[in-house]
């Protein structure tokens, strides 16, 4: 498909085509073809990353302290925050991946994927400075960002869980995943929690 498409997904025209393209190129590709790959892009990307939203969340959540931002950009500067980015925009229409990697999968890698937005991510601060980056960045985690900064201060389950057992002496706790089903990039985890031996209760989630 053409880049200009791409271009039109994520709302932003490159001066320099040929940035985008390295920007789209996986490793793979790059050996076959003798071309850059996007692994130096990867890793400015990242860096860009930490920096928008660290200071996204620095300007508007100031009710948050150090380790509570911390804990929030943790936890949308990740593998499947960056996937979903790129599963919106359909990134897997225009990477250029190499024959290897397209024989041993019937469908793009999520960390490929996840990689893949962080290259363009560094690809767009090369191409135009910070500013248009830091619209991409936000209109796409920010959502994420306001969510997780509502969960931070609680506790999970398993802790609260855990609290209310062991006011009990010789209490003894189990968490075991017992059962897997599906595609790796949308796996159905089912995980049962034991008391004492006994089966408690069961859960199931997507991963």
């Amino acid at each position: 498909m053409s880049l200009d498409k791409f271009e039109e997904n994520i709302g932003y025209s490159f001066n320099d085509k040929k940035l985008l393209k390295t920007a789209l190129t996986h490793t793979s590709y790059a050996n076959e073809q003798k071309v850059t790959s996007n692994e130096k892009l990867e890793f400015l990307g990242d860096a860009v990353l930490e920096f928008v939203t660290s200071e996204y969340l620095y300007k508007n959540y100031r009710h948050l302290k150090e380790g509570e931002m911390t804990k929030v950009r943790a936890s949308v500067v990740c593998e499947e925050s960056l996937y979903k980015i790129a599963i919106r925009h359909n990134f897997s229409d225009f990477l250029y991946l190499g024959k290897s990697e397209l024989s041993n999968s019937k469908e793009v890698r999520p960390a490929i994927l996840a990689d893949s937005v962080e290259a363009v991510i560094a690809a767009m601060y090369l191409d135009s400075g910070i500013e248009q980056v830091k619209e991409f960045i936000i209109n796409n985690l920010k959502a994420a960002i306001e969510i997780a900064s509502k969960n931070v201060g609680m506790k999970d389950y398993k802790t609260v869980l855990q609290e209310k057992l062991q006011v009990h002496k010789g209490v003894h706790i189990e968490y075991q995943i017992i059962k897997e089903s599906g595609p790796d990039h949308n796996k159905l985890f089912t995980a049962e929690v034991k008391l004492n031996g006994r089966p408690l209760s069961t859960r199931y989630w997507y991963f």
